[in-house]
């Protein structure tokens, strides 16, 4: 594997540690603001409006600029935030620090998972995006706890100038390793919104906004929880945040069964992501999407006219139903 998916990955482990760090953190930042837990809640709620806002956004400005140039600006906006973040003097500034990081949340692992097949050859691009995506699996078992660990040590604001500093090895990883590729050309802003329009993605969407509002309504607020009604201390929030990143990582290995090229089958319900190329002789060859354990809507936004969603739901795993 080329050593350019290096830079790619730290990336993602910079990206997915800031995003879910806050989480670990919420009553230090809250009582050096004097707000409320609640209110300081607003400081991962900001982060995930600025990704609903940032990826559409970030992705159509990715159509206009070379690929590995824009991956460069959207990871001096990931360093920007992040050293907001840490230099706020009042809550106001932390927030909008934390929006800033997370514009460029989903146009990186859109536009990553792009360049990391196209460094590849394609009998190895499903891997390729795979190690991409390792970088923010090991942010959920390690980045993420490790940074809660700093932070209740030795300041909350010395854990986000860390992850701007990964941010920093990220992007010069990518000025150095990633070579030069030309923006896609033809691609349009209409092309991007038409993925709306099908019925499947949109119940895709559904099902991620359902499951994963449980879930994060619950673990925003675990530090507070863990420590004010269940008793744990404060140090225990660290293994208690890696047993939920060990259960992430469980539940893909469970859940996911990757096959090179154009699918990911999962138990119960999946996607199948097939190259337009094939149905339609129109369209170039070599436009292709692969989902790699991340949300598919990341990809689908970088170029939703190269391929077709299928969605299923079956007890049966390896069966799909029409």
């Amino acid at each position: 594997m080329p050593l350019a998916l290096l830079a790619l990955a730290i990336g993602a482990f910079g990206i997915g540690t800031t995003e879910f760090v806050m989480i670990g953190l919420l009553p230090q930042a809250a009582a050096d603001f004097g707000v409320s837990v609640p209110t300081a809640g607003l400081l991962v709620t900001g982060y995930a409006l600025g990704v609903v806002a940032g990826a559409p956004l970030m992705t159509v400005l990715g159509t206009r600029i070379p690929r590995k140039r824009m991956l460069m600006l959207l990871m001096g906006l990931f360093i920007a935030g992040n050293l907001i973040t840490a230099a706020a003097p009042v809550f106001a500034v932390m927030v909008i620090g934390r929006v800033v990081a997370s514009l460029a949340h989903g146009a990186f692992f859109g536009i990553g998972s792009i360049v990391a097949a196209d460094l590849v050859k394609p009998e190895k691009k499903a891997g390729a995006i795979a190690m991409m995506f390792t970088g923010l699996t090991v942010a959920n078992v390690v980045g993420v706890p490790l940074g809660t660990l700093v932070g209740q040590s030795a300041g909350w604001r010395l854990t986000f100038v860390l992850v701007a500093a990964l941010g920093v090895l990220g992007l010069l990883g990518v000025a150095r390793l990633i070579p030069d590729m030309p923006k896609a050309e033809g691609v349009r802003l209409r092309h991007e919104l038409a993925v709306f329009r099908n019925v499947q993605v949109l119940l895709a969407m559904g099902m991620t906004v359902l499951g994963f509002g449980g879930v994060f309504a619950a673990i925003t607020y675990i530090a507070p929880m863990m420590t004010d009604v269940t008793g744990y201390s404060d140090g225990a929030v660290t293994w208690l945040l890696m047993l939920f990143g060990l259960g992430m990582v469980a539940g893909n290995l469970v859940g996911d069964a990757e096959v090179n090229g154009s699918a990911v089958v999962t138990p119960n319900f999946g996607y199948n992501l097939t190259p337009v190329s094939e149905q339609y002789p129109g369209i170039s060859p070599g436009q292709y999407v692969v989902n790699a354990g991340e949300s598919p809507m990341y990809a689908a936004m970088s170029d939703c006219r190269s391929f077709r969603v299928e969605l299923w739901w079956n007890t049966d795993p390896w069966t799909k139903l029409s």
